[in-house]
């Protein structure tokens, strides 16, 4: 069942988000090579907390840790640890927050120190799939819709988009009726209503779609071994508007 918000559950979410928001750009200004995963989630814990929420992936399903830390060729789910984060890598952070009783969700993919081309290119065309997506999250239109902008945007750019994992619904539970798969046909599945709130995430690979799970119960690796980028906004879905809550203003600002 979809749970539609309100007015002023949507504002409440925006909140969350907007913390989503400000940690990852907490995370920006420190993100360089040797800095360990492990600290980037000890940071991220404490700003969360310093600041009214709670971290919404700390416990989820046993998941032990505030942030999901994956590089390179981890697609997602990585599990931050005392590894230190290398030169010339890619690192997808992805971070919730539950405050007000509402989730936040947003991913984020940095580099890390100077990256090649190609991986800049990655990380490009991946945004770039997000924003596309989010162009056809409009009221009147599916799911099918959402997903079918993404997958042409991606693979008309030779890359391919991960089909064993999807975005969600979102609200007081993190994960929420519909999924929002990042491939699909025009016309399908669910149609958007008036609010919805939505975390739209596509996840991109260089190589092969193909995906395994490693061995920890998290991670989510390419099984040819090259890399991934994934970027996530939670969206809002109105009659009149479609909002990005989580926003990567606040991260760009530092970045830039």
């Amino acid at each position: 069942m979809v749970y539609l918000k309100t007015y002023q559950e949507i504002n409440l979410m925006r909140e969350s988000s907007l913390l989503v928001s400000k940690t990852h750009a907490e995370l920006a200004k420190i993100i360089k090579p040797g800095i360990s995963s492990l600290h980037l989630d000890k940071i991220a814990e404490e700003f969360i907390r310093d600041n009214g929420g709670e971290p919404g992936f700390k416990g989820y399903n046993g998941f032990p840790s505030t942030l999901c830390i994956s590089q390179d060729n981890e697609v997602v789910h990585g599990m931050p640890s005392k590894t230190a984060l290398k030169e010339g890598s890619i690192v997808s952070i992805d971070c919730g927050v539950l405050m007000n009783g509402f989730y936040g969700d947003s991913a984020y993919t940095f580099a890390v120190g100077d990256i090649s081309e190609e991986k800049k290119r990655l990380l490009k065309i991946t945004k770039q799939a997000l924003d596309v997506g989010v162009l056809s999250a409009i009221y009147g239109n599916t799911v099918g819709d959402i997903g079918f902008s993404i997958q042409q945007f991606t693979e008309s750019n030779g890359y391919s988009v991960v089909k064993e994992l999807v975005g969600h619904g979102i609200g007081k539970n993190l994960h929420e009726s519909p999924e929002v798969p990042n491939y699909g046909d025009k016309g399908t599945g669910v149609t958007l209503e008036d609010g919805m709130v939505l975390a739209i995430e596509p996840m991109v690979n260089i190589g092969s779609d193909a995906v395994f799970q490693k061995d920890d119960g998290w991670t989510i690796e390419t099984k040819d071994g090259l890399p991934s980028a994934h970027f996530e906004y939670t969206i809002a879905i109105t009659k009149e508007k479609t909002e990005i809550l989580s926003s990567f203003e606040l991260i760009e600002d530092v970045l830039n």
